[in-house]
Parts: C-alpha cells; sequence; structure tokens
C-alpha cells in the first residue's frame, strides 16, 4: 500500500470512528472538505479519497452543492435474476427483492433506437423503438433504475405496444409477446461494473461516480431474434446480487 493509500485510509478510519461516537448524527453534514483536509493536515485530494471510500460503503452521501452528509443506514438487499421457473417481467423483479414494492414507467411508443440499443435489437441506429424507463421504489424511494426498448415494429397497432398500459400491463415480455404470436424462448443478461451518472445519481440518493452494476437483460424468439432489450442499473452499495442456475438431471 502507498503512502498516499494509507493516508486516506487511516483517515477514513478515523471519521468511521467519530460517526461511530455519535460526533455526527444520521443527517448531519460534515465540516467542510477544506476545513477536514487542514484538520487533517492533508491535501483536499486525499480527504476526498477518504469520504469517497466512505461514500461507497453506504456511510456517508455527496449532495451537489451542498456537502457531505452522514447518510441513513440502507440495508443490503438480495436480487436473485434467475428465478428457476419464474416468470420474466419488471414485475416478477420487483417482487423478488420486495413484495412491497411499486414502480413508476413512463413509456416513449417512437423513439429512435441508440446504437449500442440497436446493435443488441439487431435493427439500426435510429430505427423507432417503445422506449420505457422505470424506478423500482421501496418506501417511496428509488432504488433501481431500468430502460427497456422494443422494436416499434414487432407491436406497432397491437394491444400490447405500452409494457404498462393496455389489457396485458405490468405481465412482461413473455406473455406480452405470446398475444402476439411471438414465442419468448430465452433470456441474456450480461453484467458489468460502472459509475453513477448525475441524473442516475440524482434519482437513487447516491452520489455521481458511485459504484453501480449495469445489467443488460435481451429477449429472444424462437428464431433467435430480439425482441426487447433493457438496462438496469443496480446500486452497489445496496444489492447482493445472486443468479440460480438450473442443473440438468444427473444419471445414476
Amino acid at each position: 500500500m502507498s503512502p498516499a493509500e494509507r493516508q486516506y485510509q487511516r483517515i477514513a478510519a478515523d471519521l468511521r470512528r467519530r460517526i461511530g461516537l455519535g460526533e455526527w448524527q444520521t443527517g448531519d453534514v460534515l465540516p467542510s472538505r477544506a476545513k477536514l483536509a487542514i484538520e487533517y493536515a492533508v491535501d483536499a485530494n486525499v480527504l476526498q479519497r477518504a469520504q469517497q471510500l466512505l461514500i461507497t460503503e453506504g456511510l456517508l452521501e455527496g449532495r451537489t452543492g451542498s456537502g457531505t452528509y452522514v447518510r441513513r443506514p440502507v440495508p443490503r438487499r438480495a436480487m436473485v435474476r434467475s428465478r428457476i421457473g419464474a416468470p420474466v417481467s419488471f414485475r416478477a423483479d420487483l417482487g423478488a427483492i420486495d413484495g412491497t414494492g411499486s414502480w413508476e414507467s413512463s413509456t416513449d411508443t417512437n423513439s429512435p433506437a441508440p446504437q449500442r440499443v440497436a446493435a443488441r435489437l439487431g435493427v439500426e441506429p435510429g430505427a423507432p423503438t417503445v422506449h420505457t424507463v422505470y424506478e423500482f421504489l421501496i418506501d417511496s424511494q428509488p432504488v433501481l433504475l431500468a430502460n427497456s426498448w422494443e422494436p416499434l415494429a414487432l407491436t406497432q397497432g397491437s394491444p400490447v405496444i405500452c409494457p404498462e398500459y393496455g389489457p396485458l400491463a405490468g405481465q412482461g415480455v413473455v406473455r406480452r409477446m405470446a398475444e402476439i404470436g411471438v414465442r419468448v424462448e430465452r433470456a441474456v443478461e450480461r453484467t458489468r461494473p460502472s459509475r453513477a451518472t448525475a441524473t442516475q445519481a440524482n434519482l437513487l440518493g447516491v452520489s455521481a461516480g458511485d459504484l453501480v452494476t449495469l445489467i443488460e437483460r435481451t429477449h429472444y424468439d424462437q428464431d433467435g431474434r430480439a425482441v426487447e432489450t433493457a438496462e438496469l442499473v443496480v446500486p452497489d452499495s445496496r444489492w447482493d446480487i445472486s443468479y440460480e442456475l438450473p442443473i440438468g438431471r444427473q444419471e445414476s
């Protein structure tokens, strides 16, 4: 460990100790970064790294233009991504997280596909899609963000064009596509670490740059055609993500 790393780890440990002793209560704002840097006789960048470590741990939260606060403890929750035999839908996702939760959504039925989305859907960049934005809520607080895109050509003119409106609202991709004769056979998920953008951080109540897990999920029909792709943003400090893998029958 380098001297700089030892410095910020030492400061983080001391700030953690002081918070534990009640010097600052939940919701209190800490002294300014400049003031704390003088107190610890370190460069402001070292103090920033120490605070960022505690933000990542969920002990502190940064608020743009306001300062750094002691965060209300947020328990880590278990998110099971592949529930064997269960429906694949945002409703099922939420039920697996917390049955008392809810979500909000908005849909644009003629949204040009960004290049990364077009590549996953197998359409031209800019092709029209049905784009739905989700905010998952627990105790009225956003805890998970998601964006979903479907090729407009697939559902245009049908009663299931909007995932959260109509006769099959909230029933998920598999059920809705079956209504128009499309059999969805598999979903592929790709996860990778990322950092919260300013917009994501503001919605989730975390700091810009906090660690998040980005989950890219794409549904395919019986012909291997992509019929929907989604991106879920999961705050790393709040969720343990696990996958269940089916085991084939073993011959004795």
